[in-house]
């Protein structure tokens, strides 16, 4: 076993006792310093990211894998200020959940309390490490942080401006820590840290989760791709649905809550004509089913595989579909349970989509791309669950704590 490893883990695990106890103000006194030396050390993050960047794209790395990989003053702003965010946000540990009061007198509370030590295992994105860390320290936890090789310079970089911002506060820095080792060896290594790591978080493609997911000894929250529909039924405002489909599939495409299916009623072939010229127009190229192909001279045919695809790019299959059945029926065989949306003027439309379409956020006339930390109100996010246990959606901060029951009484004894 990496000993290094070990004693990060084991540095992690008293730092979180430490966590454990430390008031909200201390806890929000360390994330706005940090919040502050990102923006202050801005200069020194970009050029370590510029050296990931130069080295990605010698590579051959992918343009959507660039993107994500590229910080910029304006990132690096949004990202201090998400961190803020964070800092505003209630304070989730010592919160009451429940409460019940017995017969007996006994008063039983269910209250939050932190998890201990999260583990991270991410590619690319190097705002991750900020967001993973602000919210795991706000949430009283520590983290042990494992980016990909791709992001390592900067994801070093964001660390050690991180932990010299916690250096004279109450949060000891190693409340935040890198497991930098290039092999891949030290991801089996941290996966097997049962007893130090609490839970395991995985954020990336499909590969690393379903990796972590079947290796993991330590409990994992999965978070999971986004094969996002837009559904458009019939009774479809034109407008809306052009500027939602836009919106979603061409903001930031190499994103997961990005659209990546668009499903048309066959009732409107007007409305298929006009938002595949409207794609075209964006620069999205059209894989479509044989009924797209028929009107639309500039579609490519589009497989099987092209319905599973993410495509995190300038791509997006379109396919026309007999009813709303049909269009829920589509996505259950493809979606991956991330962010299905439908686009309606019919109320009864929009709430049979609510009610049959499994996933963990389901829009009624908005964009896929809200699904979001920052724009459900929770600040920063760890990532996006589509599992069903123990939690759903995007994760803030209550959604990485646990709770513990406290029972108060005044001598009861069980008979």
């Amino acid at each position: 076993m990496n000993e290094q490893l070990i004693w990060q883990a084991q540095s992690a695990k008293d730092a979180a006792v430490v966590l454990a106890s430390a008031t909200t103000e201390e806890k929000n006194r360390a994330l706005m310093l940090i919040a502050d030396a990102l923006e202050e050390k801005c200069e020194v993050i970009l050029e370590a990211n510029r050296r990931d960047v130069a080295e990605a794209e010698a590579k051959g790395t992918s343009a959507s894998l660039i993107d994500r990989l590229t910080l910029t003053e304006k990132r690096i702003a949004d990202i201090a200020d998400g961190v803020r965010q964070v800092a505003d946000l209630p304070d989730p540990i010592g919160e009451e959940v429940e409460r019940y009061d017995r017969p007996n007198g006994l008063v039983i509370k269910r209250v939050r309390v932190p998890l201990g030590v999260i583990g991270m295992i991410y590619e690319a994105r190097p705002n991750v490490t900020v967001d993973a860390a602000v919210l795991a320290l706000k949430a009283g936890s520590a983290v042990l942080l494992r980016g990909s090789g791709s992001a390592l310079e900067s994801n070093k970089t964001i660390v050690a401006v991180m932990r010299e911002a916690l250096s004279g506060t109450a949060i000891p820095e190693t409340a935040v820590s890198l497991v930098d080792g290039k092999s891949h060896d030290v991801v089996d290594e941290m996966m097997s840290l049962r007893g130090y790591i609490d839970l395991m978080i995985p954020r990336g493609g499909a590969g690393l989760i379903r990796r972590v997911v079947e290796g993991c000894r330590v409990p994992v929250l999965e978070t999971g791709v986004g094969n996002c529909h837009i559904f458009v039924d019939k009774t479809a405002d034109a407008d809306m649905a052009k500027r939602i489909l836009i919106n979603a599939k061409t903001q930031r495409p190499a994103v997961c809550n990005a659209a990546e299916t668009l499903l048309v009623h066959r009732d409107r072939e007007d409305l298929l004509i006009y938002l595949c010229d409207a794609l075209r127009e964006a620069g999205v190229t059209v894989h479509g089913c044989p009924a797209v192909c028929e009107k639309i001279s500039y579609a490519v045919p589009a497989t099987e595989k092209d319905f599973e695809e993410e495509y995190l790019s300038f791509d997006m299959a379109v396919k026309v579909v007999d009813s709303i059945d049909d269009a829920i029926s589509h996505i259950r065989k493809y979606g991956t349970g991330h962010t299905e949306a439908i686009i309606t003027a019919e109320r009864d439309c929009a709430d049979k989509f609510v009610r049959e379409v499994d996933a963990a956020a389901v829009n009624v006339n908005a964009s896929t791309r809200f699904t979001d930390g920052f724009q459900y109100g929770f600040g920063a996010e760890i990532g996006i669950s589509t599992q069903k246990m123990h939690a759903r959606g995007p994760l803030g901060l209550r959604e990485i704590t646990s709770y513990k029951y406290v029972v108060e009484g005044n001598g009861q004894i069980r008979e």
